[in-house]
């Protein structure tokens, strides 16, 4: 049984490196268990270069098969802990760095002192994760986004993208009219992931939807990053409303191009049904839902 749950470790996190931290062990002692496995087993169920680790077919079925088992056995030990007054477990959570500061951070710290014995992990991070064969929780997303098979739960209001820069930029730059003029500009890009292009700027006016794609010096992956270059008056950033109103407020940053801006569904928590049996998640879940104004 030990072997299996190294396996699944492994197999989640494609690397042995990171199974073995997570696990206490050393790569090496890791390596041993999951050959000794085999050998039990009488089939391989990684395939092992210097530079990576994949799952073999059968180890891909034999990952699938016993996955949920595991798992379902995780959280029937939390609702046992449940029974005794306290919910408990890690509760792990996958989502960006400006909703964790926007959304995670302002309950974060009453939640942990109203609950000492659960732990809460956050994986920061851009793209669309699995958090099904990943081991994770949940997610957050725009409510736009979350697949039909999972269950959501808003926990912000919509929110609408602002153009925004420094008055000293403008100062140098003329303000941009029309969306089209930010060709002309030091624009503050972000690219979610490696993978993907940089994102073109969504804006909209009545039925006229369209994107523009903007240039500019610096790009990051992180709405925090573009929040800060823009602070720092390199150019035109566009960001969620939520990062930029303390700043408009203070004078700090100037808003252009307000009648061209879209809004978006709030964020929404995400999960497979089967959380709902945890109460340590449950109470999470109520920590964070919206509740509106």
């Amino acid at each position: 049984m030990d072997d299996l749950q190294a396996f699944l470790r492994v197999a989640r996190q494609l690397s042995f490196t990171r199974a073995a931290a997570d696990i206490g062990v050393t790569p090496s002692a890791l390596s041993h268990t999951i050959k000794a496995l085999e050998e039990k087993l009488g089939y391989r169920v990684l395939t092992r270069t210097t530079r990576s680790v994949a799952l073999t077919e059968e180890g891909e079925t034999l990952f699938n098969a016993i996955g949920p088992l595991y798992e379902q056995i995780y959280y029937e030990l939390e609702k046992m802990s449940a029974l005794q007054g306290k919910p408990a477990g890690t509760i792990r959570l996958t989502c960006s760095d400006d909703v964790v500061e926007y959304l995670i951070r302002p309950v974060l710290t009453q939640f942990l002192e109203t609950y000492p014995d659960i732990q809460i992990e956050i994986s920061i991070d851009y793209g669309f994760t699995d958090i099904v064969r990943e081991r994770i929780d949940a997610g957050i997303r725009l409510g736009e986004s979350v697949d039909k098979d999972m269950i959501a739960v808003r926990i912000s209001p919509d929110w609408r993208l602002s153009a925004v820069a420094t008055p000293a930029y403008f100062l140098r730059n003329p303000v941009p009219k029309i969306p089209q003029d930010l060709i002309q500009h030091n624009c503050i890009n972000i690219r979610h992931s490696a993978s993907s292009g940089i994102y073109a700027w969504e804006f909209e006016k009545g039925d006229h939807h369209f994107t523009v794609k903007t240039t500019g010096q610096f790009t990051a992956n992180s709405t925090i990053h573009q929040l800060n270059a823009a602070l720092d008056g390199i150019g035109i950033a566009y960001l969620p409303d939520y990062m930029v109103e303390p700043h408009l407020t203070n004078g700090v940053l100037m808003q252009v191009l307000t009648d061209w801006s879209p809004t978006f569904q709030g964020f929404h928590l995400y999960y497979p049904h089967r959380r709902q049996g945890s109460p340590a998640f449950m109470a999470f879940v109520e920590a964070l839902r919206y509740r509106g104004k």
